[in-house]
């Protein structure tokens, strides 16, 4: 079973950046795609961008498209997520969650098995 911990999070005024972390043990981390959510105040989580076990295939959803940058590093047992141009409406808990199912690059909720504790954004206006 892994274990995930994020960590980067924090306050940024609009348009600015932020690079999160999620460092993995417990497991294979290889095995895993991996995937980054958010959930804003008063709303459902939802699915940011995913990546592959292999780092081939990547998906964004259309809110960050261009603008956050999903990585990872196999040697590290780290998925990073780059986020350039932040808006308030970005501001959100971030969670990073693994998929151990082997059907590639997904996006609902449900199909991670494991998640993070989570790391605060809030973007200023």
């Amino acid at each position: 079973q892994v274990q995930l911990v994020e960590s980067g999070g924090g306050l940024v005024q609009a348009g600015g950046s932020l690079r999160l972390s999620c460092a993995a043990s417990g497991g294979t981390f290889s095995r895993y795609a991996m995937g980054w959510f958010r959930q804003a105040p008063g709303k459902e989580r939802e699915f940011v961008s995913a990546i592959s076990k292999s780092a081939r295939t990547t998906h964004a959803a259309d809110s960050v498209r261009g603008r956050f940058t999903i990585s990872r590093d196999n040697a590290r047992n780290t998925v990073y997520l780059q986020m350039n141009s932040l808006q308030p409406e970005d501001t959100a808990v971030y969670y990073c969650a693994a998929d151990q199912s082997g059907l590639g690059v997904r996006t609902g909720v449900v199909e991670y098995a494991y998640w993070g504790q989570g790391t605060q954004v809030t973007v200023s206006s």
